[in-house]
């Protein structure tokens, strides 16, 4: 799986700092903190029919990032949702449409790690390409050995750049010739996909792991809304993989795919044993929320 150049990108154009420029004079300083350390939070968006979906959890969730990062002159959200809006406006875009929303430490007055050298507030990065969801109806996975982060290392409830962790277990999967990588917590236990939660169905009942070394996603609490609002049993508790093998379905969510079933894990084929998909059902009242749920666009 390798997503593809859309066309309709190439006069696109993005928000940086305070304004917007055309896609290729687009550019952040070599002294931003996303430069000199990765040192910058994000999220990523979905518009869909003139509706941002979960924008208001998202923003949420960044802000939350950016204030356990400690980051100083956070922009307001009437500023980010404003920058959000004219960079969509000026692209026109109203479906079919993923953002990439960055918030920075912002520039430093010279080279360094240390976060006083950060004296002029936050850079604000918008990335609205035209990007339908980009996983095939079914996807194949391995397990990395790359284990995923615990709250002792680097927390995953802060939604950060640093992604070496999951690009190295993204690596495995690429070498392995799969769409993706389980990882492992520090115990053993499945944690996530390298980009995406991960659910299981086994008996009617739908499983996922505890959000303790993944990121809770906003996708995922979603899922785990619908099943909790239409008798579906939904528990979150530590999983292993040899599970999962044995699984009736197993999907994995995400904005940027939504939900996305697995066909393979290890060589493992994941076999449907009754006939019957729990997760077409979840599907269906997925979609139904992105067509009559979301934050108005205003222009």
């Amino acid at each position: 799986m390798l997503q593809q150049y859309d066309k309709r990108n190439n006069d696109i154009q993005i928000w940086v700092d305070d304004k917007l420029y055309p896609r290729n004079e687009a550019k952040v300083s070599v002294f931003d903190s996303t430069v000199q350390g990765g040192d910058a939070v994000w999220e990523g968006l979905r518009v869909y029919d003139g509706r941002i979906f979960c924008f208001e959890q998202h923003l949420n969730r960044l802000m939350a990032s950016a204030k356990a990062m400690a980051f100083a002159k956070i922009p307001t959200k009437e500023f980010i949702t404003d920058a959000l809006m004219q960079t969509l406006k000026a692209n026109n875009q109203r479906d079919e449409t993923h953002v990439r929303l960055t918030l920075s430490r912002g520039l430093k007055i010279t080279s360094g790690m240390d976060p006083r050298l950060n004296q002029f507030g936050c850079t604000l990065i918008i990335v609205a390409e035209w990007k339908p969801p980009v996983y095939p109806p079914s996807i194949k996975l391995v397990t990395a050995s790359q284990r995923r982060n615990s709250p002792m290392c680097v927390d995953s409830k802060i939604h950060h750049n640093n992604l070496i962790n999951n690009i190295l277990a993204k690596i495995e999967a690429n070498f392995a010739g799969v769409d993706a990588a389980i990882m492992l917590d520090i115990y053993g236990f499945v944690s996530e996909a390298n980009g995406v939660n991960i659910f299981m169905i086994k008996d009617g009942t739908v499983y996922t792991s505890y959000a303790d070394a993944c990121l809770p996603g906003i996708t995922r609490a979603t899922v785990i809304e619908i099943c909790k609002n239409n008798n579906i049993t939904i528990v979150e508790r530590n999983i292993s993989i040899s599970e999962f093998y044995n699984a009736d379905e197993v999907f994995v969510t995400g904005t940027m795919g939504e939900l996305t079933a697995v066909s393979e894990i290890d060589g493992r084929t994941i076999e449907q044993q009754h006939n019957k998909s729990i997760l077409q059902k979840i599907n269906k009242h997925f979609k139904t929320k992105t067509e009559k749920e979301g934050t108005l666009l205003t222009f």
